[in-house]
């Protein structure tokens, strides 16, 4: 999509600064969100992801425009997947620990491939009791954490669907605090965020 047509989504003129950007987004975003419109629920949807894409890419222009050393003709946009990210290195508690036997390794993998299906099929709140449980076992593992704040953020995201924010909002931040160091996981939760607080 080309630029103009970002501002044009947000009804805007093409020198809009970095608060009337904000301002635009909360308003659209209010005018279009599912939940304030249940007769028209999907095309209200639509617009609204729209309207949220369009105000994280002019975001980011107007902010590297207002930053006159910065290049801001090709703002870099993230993809919005959660991407499994390297394992970090281990820290010296880690490296003091035994390595894991191949007990532990296949349960490991089964609670792994049992994970997925869960996600899946959409059953977050079991989904975040099988990864808890298997961070007990693992108190160390970046790639189980890894997966533990995937859960979360699932199960928050479809708390806000459920329009139940408060207990969405607490998992949400279950996720930041477990993996902190994700950052297609922050973009992510912040779009989740982005939905809930207009509605607050």
């Amino acid at each position: 999509m080309e630029l103009r047509e970002y501002y044009r989504l947000l009804e805007l003129p093409h020198n809009a600064g970095v608060e009337e950007i904000k301002a635009s987004y909360r308003r659209l975003a209010r005018r279009y969100h599912p939940d304030v419109n249940p007769d028209n629920r999907e095309q209200a949807h639509n617009k609204f992801i729209q309207v949220t894409e369009a105000y994280k890419y002019l975001l980011e222009y107007a902010s590297k425009r207002q930053a006159p050393s910065q290049d801001f003709r090709q703002p870099r946009r993230e993809e919005p997947k959660v991407r499994v990210k390297k394992q970090p290195k281990p820290s010296q508690e880690q490296k003091s620990s035994p390595p894991p036997s191949d007990l532990d390794k296949q349960v490991k993998w089964d609670s792994y491939q049992q994970l997925q299906e869960l996600l899946k099929q959409g059953k977050f709140s079991r989904a975040t009791t099988l990864v808890e449980s298997l961070a007990k076992r693992f108190p160390h593992d970046a790639e189980v954490r890894q997966w533990q704040a995937i859960a979360y953020q699932r199960r928050g995201r479809q708390l806000v669907n459920e329009g139940n924010y408060d207990l969405a909002r607490k998992f949400l931040k279950k996720a930041l605090s477990t993996d902190p160091q994700n950052r297609s996981l922050w973009y992510e939760i912040d779009r989740d965020f982005q939905r809930i607080e207009p509605l607050l």
